[in-house]
């Protein structure tokens, strides 16, 4: 049986679709759905059942890919592993947000650079780089949203705890934690909110976990990266809710204060997604170990 239509079922089966699969194969829709109906054809057995969404496997299919997966993947793993000792530097194409990926991910894969690890970088939105790593366009992606199907693995990298802060000018005007404390959430409403979206992505999450209410008002600054809302802040522009890691050292130096310390501050989970299959690359293998053991300290 050629192994070519394997690998192509293998890969619908955990895309959960024929146009996904098409894009991780390199190959186009109608090709994609020729090699099934050719392998349905050698088998004399339907293999997947179209859906709204994409297409659902049949149990004969579900059972072919669980049988089948396995040896495809040691295939891989023999050949890449065959590539990875052949070249001097392979290429890890890393994606993730730009904040994160420069304060954490980047920095500790440094290492691996005099190895012979070569980097490539992508960053945007959770989606878009889940898309993109599903496409193949990435070999890891960090992410705050936990992929679904077979299709992607994803493992826990750290935790991130929110802090709510502000210039020390705005948290003397309204009377500071005691003040906020003591009067809700309401004492903020004259403060200007500086955000990454219009949709308040932090700020809103921060306010329904903490102070069990919505934010007031719309943001009076929006910028699209969590330092340019640090810089923002510092500058005395409002108030913002931003990762522990980001403003650590702007909070110990005294450029900007948390408003308030609640007794169970929100935490968004970072998680390390691959394609399944992929950990048995060598090099994408020692980047995802290496960033796992590195968030240890995060």
């Amino acid at each position: 049986m050629d192994l070519a239509l394997l690998r192509t079922f293998v890969t619908v089966h955990r895309a959960g679709s024929f146009t996904r699969a098409a894009a991780l194969l390199g190959l186009s829709q109608p090709a994609v759905t020729s090699q099934i109906r050719s392998l349905e054809r050698q088998l004399g057995r339907p293999l997947f059942l179209r859906c709204a969404r994409g297409v659902t496997p049949t149990t004969f299919g579900d059972e072919l890919a669980h049988k089948v997966a396995p040896h495809l993947d040691a295939l891989t793993e023999i050949t890449e592993a065959g590539l990875d000792r052949e070249s001097v530097t392979r290429t890890l194409h890393l994606a993730g947000p730009p904040e994160f990926m420069a304060r954490r991910a980047l920095p500790a894969l440094a290492p691996l650079i005099p190895q012979g690890l070569s980097l490539r970088t992508a960053f945007g939105s959770a989606d878009e780089l889940l898309t993109g790593l599903a496409a193949g366009h990435h070999d890891l992606t960090v992410t705050t949203t936990r992929p679904r199907g077979g299709l992607l693995t994803a493992t826990a990298l750290c935790d991130e705890e929110h802090v709510l802060i502000a210039a020390p000018s705005w948290s003397a005007q309204f009377g500071g934690p005691d003040a906020l404390q003591a009067g809700g959430v309401r004492v903020l409403d004259s403060v200007p909110l500086v955000e990454v979206h219009e949709s308040l992505p932090m700020i809103a999450r921060y306010w329904a976990e903490v102070f069990d209410a919505k934010p007031a008002a719309s943001a009076a600054v929006i910028t699209a990266d969590l330092r340019a809302v640090l810089a923002c802040v510092t500058a005395g522009a409002g108030l913002a809710v931003l990762p522990r890691y980001l403003c650590a050292e702007a909070l110990a130096c005294g450029e900007v204060v948390a408003l308030l310390d609640p007794p169970v501050p929100p935490l968004r989970t970072y998680f390390l997604a691959v394609r399944t299959g992929t950990l048995g690359l060598p090099h994408i293998a020692r980047a995802h170990e290496w960033l796992l053991r590195s968030a240890v300290d995060w």
